[in-house]
């Protein structure tokens, strides 16, 4: 993907988003770590667990959208203002092969951001035996949230 010049409206955008990051249950339930960040962009690694996987042992579908989710949702979240908080409000996942790989990397990729509405796509690959393969795209929009306690982060 390519990587448009996005200015963060805070600084610490990177700080706010490894932050955020460490109180999400679910992606330590999954195992994931935060991996590249930049103004625009999101990188999340997750290992293959077999508590993720689905009857014939690749990552669940669930699991891809769920990291993918995240990815796209915080790349997102590093362009928004300092106290806003960021909520998906729709996303549609293209399953392109069996998740089959040792590990996966999910790329979140602001395409238009806006005060309100952010559209992102995000990109997510199976890495096997040091290869890596598309497995699933997704495009989401998110929602910045201002002046609610209860959604900022």
């Amino acid at each position: 993907m390519h990587q448009p010049d996005f200015k963060p409206k805070d600084a610490a955008y990177a700080a706010r988003v490894r932050d955020s990051f460490a109180l999400q249950g679910a992606m330590a339930t999954l195992g994931a770590s935060l991996g590249d960040i930049a103004p625009g962009r999101v990188v999340i690694e997750l290992p293959w667990a077999a508590g993720l996987t689905q009857q014939h042992g690749f990552l669940h579908a669930g699991m891809v959208a769920t990291a993918l989710d995240s990815a796209c949702g915080y790349a997102g979240f590093t362009l928004m203002p300092e106290g806003a908080g960021v909520l998906t409000i729709e996303f549609k996942i293209n399953l392109l092969a069996p998740a089959k790989g040792q590990s996966f990397r999910m790329v979140g990729q602001v395409i238009k951001p806006g005060r309100t509405i952010t559209v992102t796509e995000g990109r997510a690959y199976a890495i096997d035996d040091g290869r890596e393969k598309l497995i699933a795209t997704l495009g989401a929009t998110l929602m910045t949230i201002t002046g609610r306690d209860d959604v900022k982060n």
